[in-house]
């Protein structure tokens, strides 16, 4: 029969094992993959999940922390996720109040906790609430040192000054003591060294940006 068809011994093999004549699905019986680790598909998934943003802005987002992310690489991978599509805003849903307008260069800052076979990591986002303009990081911690290093990178890669950021009041952004003036929090240093308006959210995680 291998002769006969011009397949290979081992084809004929297998198909005569098997109970039925339909196709098999190849590949991986879980699909992953093929340029992403497993970390960077976690961040991507992350930040759509955390943001809500399109797909053509998301991509714009993460190719600085990720240069190998393709379109189509990242339309698999929310795909796979279940997340290509945005979730409807129309409907039977009430209308979601809509953020006061403010000038260009007003960020929310916010963190996201992701589980991955590597361990925890963190992924640091900071999303402009009126060009929606969107910076990450992805770090092993999520300490003040970090939240201060993410806020001078995102300075350095905005096209445009930084007048207002938000945050909520986590350790990593904040004093939690009640005597603020002991010492300064280095997240609000930087802050003051670049003359931005630092202000936090009347809750821990608010889940606002975007």
């Amino acid at each position: 029969m291998s002769r006969e068809l011009g397949i290979n011994p081992k084809t004929v093999a297998k198909w005569r094992k098997r109970a039925t004549v339909e196709d098999m699905k190849t590949g991986p019986s879980e699909p992953r993959s093929t340029i992403l680790t497993e970390a960077e598909e976690a961040a991507v998934v992350a930040f759509r999940r955390h943001t809500l943003l399109p797909l053509d802005d998301c991509l714009y987002a993460l190719q600085p922390s990720i240069p190998h992310l393709t379109r189509s690489a990242l339309h698999r991978c929310l795909q796979r996720h279940g997340i290509s599509r945005l979730p409807e805003v129309d409907g039977d849903k009430p209308k979601r109040s809509t953020f006061k307008r403010y000038p260009i260069g007003f960020f929310h800052i916010d963190i996201a906790e992701m589980q991955t076979a590597e361990g925890k990591l963190y992924l640091f986002v900071a999303i402009d609430r009126t060009s929606k303009f969107a910076f990450i990081r992805l770090v092993q911690k999520a300490g003040k040192m970090a939240a201060a290093q993410f806020l001078r990178d995102l300075i350095a890669a905005a096209p445009y000054p930084i007048h207002k950021v938000l945050t909520d009041n986590g350790v990593q952004f904040a004093n939690r003591s009640v005597d603020t003036s002991a010492f300064e929090h280095i997240f609000g240093r930087v802050c003051r060294e670049h003359d931005i308006d630092h202000r936090l959210t009347k809750v821990k995680h608010p889940w606002t940006n975007g």
